[in-house]
């Protein structure tokens, strides 16, 4: 099995708190943008890796998908998915990409929220997704930004000026890719960087053609909810992009 960090007991508890507020990333910022992506999914069969706690593939179902086929590494995940967020028409797997396989042209639309950054081997993973798509098919994910991986401590890296205010975020080592170790409710949760450049090399590699990159910003609603937001527009947090088969 993968890094799954998400079962570990202090982590997950840290982690359902977040999620359950009202206004948080995720609700605010990423799954919008992330939406805003999407393909018209009607009669689509979609597979949603790093599907969490099912929300997403609930959501595609909503929207008229004809299955979602769902992965994840956690168990603790995958049990509120099936608890919460079950459909005749949801098959969820524990299971991670990297384990994970179908048959070649097996799926319309293919959809990842953040788990990608978990990934040593973006390139071999890339290849079995362009593998897995039909001809025309699109495939959408998201990532913490490579601004915010970059730099080798991935803590907070907003440097602060002598009254305390907010002066600048600070990067480094963004050409050197790999592991990035860094504290989040617990120490020890492994991701890794890898450059812009990297990621839209690699999918052009397999044959996937570049439709549309975000960076999303928050509008006023969403930062009158969460005022912390207003920081996007002075470093991102998600990339997004969609890419065609």
């Amino acid at each position: 099995m993968k890094q799954n960090i998400y079962d570990h007991p202090e982590f997950f508890h840290q982690y359902q708190k977040l999620r359950q507020a009202p206004n948080n990333y995720n609700n605010l910022l990423e799954q919008p943008a992330l939406k805003s992506l999407l393909p018209n999914l009607s009669n689509f069969k979609i597979l949603d890796i790093g599907c969490g706690m099912g929300e997403f593939a609930y959501f595609c179902i909503e929207n008229n998908a004809q299955h979602v086929t769902a992965i994840d590494v956690s168990k603790n995940m995958l049990e509120i998915a099936q608890r919460e967020h079950s459909h005749p028409n949801i098959d969820y797997y524990l299971q991670a990409i990297e384990d994970y396989d179908a048959a070649p042209d097996s799926f319309d639309c293919i959809t990842s929220s953040l788990s990608l950054h978990y990934i040593k081997d973006f390139n071999a993973v890339i290849g079995k997704i362009a593998r897995m798509l039909r001809p025309g098919s699109i495939f959408v994910f998201s990532v913490e930004h490579p601004i915010v991986t970059a730099r080798k401590t991935m803590e907070d890296n907003w440097i602060y000026d002598d009254s305390g205010t907010m002066s600048h975020y600070a990067i480094d080592n963004y050409h050197d890719e790999g592991l990035r170790e860094r504290t989040w409710f617990v120490d020890g949760v492994v991701k890794y960087h890898r450059s812009i450049s990297t990621i839209i090399n690699t999918l052009i590699a397999h044959d996937l053609t570049i439709e549309e990159m975000l960076e999303p910003l928050p509008n006023s609603q969403a930062i009158e909810k969460l005022p912390s937001l207003e920081k996007e527009h002075r470093r991102p947090s998600f990339l997004l992009i969609r890419a065609r088969k």
